[in-house]
């Protein structure tokens, strides 16, 4: 299916790997241009064929001077991709409330949270003129808050709640704005041997692999497997797309059954 997108100006953050270089790649796929914002430009990321920019998103300016520097490349934007976030700090996550500092919560809701809000806001004038679309990663976490860090998942229940209210201030304007919530997705997050998979393995007493081969029934997966990058990449495409044209204000879950309320 042709997704209409062929010249249409994209901005993704968080796009050196996992989920960020999936849409990336299905974005420009799509014949969409795109500027693709990290920290760290990988070498994956500049294969795709995308303008890399380095950008800090967790820092008060990052957001803002991001978009100015996109739209100085592009022109005025069709779409903003949030996708920048993380949860993976290690073993430091795993304490609960009493061994979470202020230091741990403040930067996970600068990263998770506030970075999207500074990069709406400062994208929205443009996409109110182009009649784009925004796209926000959030998480199922956000359902289900006490399934990861806390300070990862009520962040991204904000983040969830952020963009219901976008979609009924903005929707009337032409703005359509919409958020992905996946579950296990086969990223650094879980398969890092540093990141936050490991750290629980070792929490739990388990080699690392062991958890990950039984995440998916652990979480509930029906599907038996994690979700797979390229997976939440398709709905990325396609809520971007004129095919999603009165879809707004939508959440949708890509987390393999993991959720069992209606």
């Amino acid at each position: 299916m042709d997704m209409e997108l062929a010249g249409k100006a994209a901005v993704v953050t968080g796009a050196s790997r996992g989920l960020g270089l999936a849409i990336v790649r299905a974005l420009a796929a799509e014949g969409m241009r795109v500027v693709a914002a990290a920290r760290t430009i990988s070498p994956e990321l500049k294969e795709t064929g995308a303008i890399a920019l380095t950008a800090d998103l967790s820092t008060p300016d990052g957001p803002a001077t991001l978009i100015r520097r996109a739209q100085e490349e592009l022109g005025e934007l069709d779409l903003l991709v949030n996708n920048v976030g993380g949860g993976d700090g290690g073993a430091d996550r795993l304490g609960g409330l009493l061994g979470l500092a202020d230091e741990q919560w403040l930067s996970d809701y600068e990263l998770n949270f506030l970075s999207a809000v500074r990069a709406t806001r400062a994208a929205m004038p443009g996409l109110l003129r182009r009649r784009g679309a925004v796209v926000t990663i959030s998480s199922n976490g956000a359902r289900l808050p006490h399934a990861g860090p806390m300070t990862y998942t009520t962040a991204k229940a904000a983040l969830t709640a952020f963009g219901k209210a976008l979609a009924e201030e903005f929707g009337p304007q032409g703005v359509r704005v919409n958020t992905i919530s996946p579950g296990a997705v086969r990223t650094s997050l879980w398969e890092s041997p540093d990141g936050y998979g490991a750290a629980l393995a070792a929490a739990l007493g388990l080699e690392h692999r062991q958890l990950l081969a039984g995440l998916p029934a652990s979480t509930g997966m029906t599907t038996g497997r994690l979700v797979e990058p390229d997976e939440v990449a398709a709905l990325v495409t396609w809520l971007a797309s004129p095919h999603a044209a009165s879809v707004s204000g939508a959440d949708y879950v890509i987390d393999g059954g993991a959720i069992k309320t209606v």
